[in-house]
């Protein structure tokens, strides 16, 4: 019975991951709104109705892709602590990266940019969407170390820092610059870490 189990848990999480590699393989190709959920799940070889076992709405599997991307800028960030104690460059690294994954997956910056409506402040975030990615929580715990380590000043609170870091990904997607993102959002955080850098 428990072989059976496990059996029925791998095929549902293979299934699950085989509708996110469809969505986000169509999602690039064709954008969201001119991909269908038939479309797929016709992509990922799977009735119709097998969407709907793991997801709402195409809105849901965004959200789904939006906190994979967090996850993976999480590890990054946990990483690369292992290896340095220096923030600034920790938070250079991670908040590039965010931009690298965001640039592939053009496709979840509307939500990622809707997420900044939301509070600085991490427990507050989590409270009010539970959906929500960490990012924020992520680049908010960067900067508080980084205070707490004499690299940052404190005279800002740390809140406000990780607002303005969030905001870089929205100014650069919404430039009218002919500067590729990526290299948008490296200008702007060499400049903001200028200014966030005890002297």
């Amino acid at each position: 019975m428990q072989e059976k189990l496990t059996k029925r848990e791998n095929k549902k999480i293979q299934s699950k991951k085989s509708i996110i590699e469809a969505a986000t393989k169509l999602f690039i190709e064709k954008g969201m709104a001119e991909t269908s959920i038939a479309d797929i799940m016709k992509e990922a070889k799977l009735g119709l109705g097998t969407f709907y076992n793991y997801f709402e709405s195409k809105e849901t599997l965004l959200k789904e892709l939006l906190n994979q991307i967090a996850k993976q800028i999480k590890e990054s960030f946990m990483a690369i602590s292992q290896t340095s104690a220096d923030y600034t460059k920790i938070l250079e690294t991670v908040i590039l990266e965010t931009a690298n994954l965001l640039d592939k997956n053009r496709f979840v910056l509307p939500l990622f940019i809707k997420a900044a409506d939301k509070s600085a402040q991490p427990k507050d975030m989590e409270h009010n969407n539970k959906t929500a990615p960490l990012f924020k929580n992520v680049f908010y715990g960067i900067i508080k170390k980084g205070q707490e380590n004499n690299e940052f000043r404190d005279d800002i609170p740390a809140e406000i820092i990780t607002e303005m870091f969030h905001s870089i990904f929205q100014a650069a997607a919404f430039s009218s610059l002919e500067i590729p993102f990526c290299e948008n959002v490296d200008y702007k955080v060499k400049l903001i870490i200028d200014g966030l850098q005890k002297k």
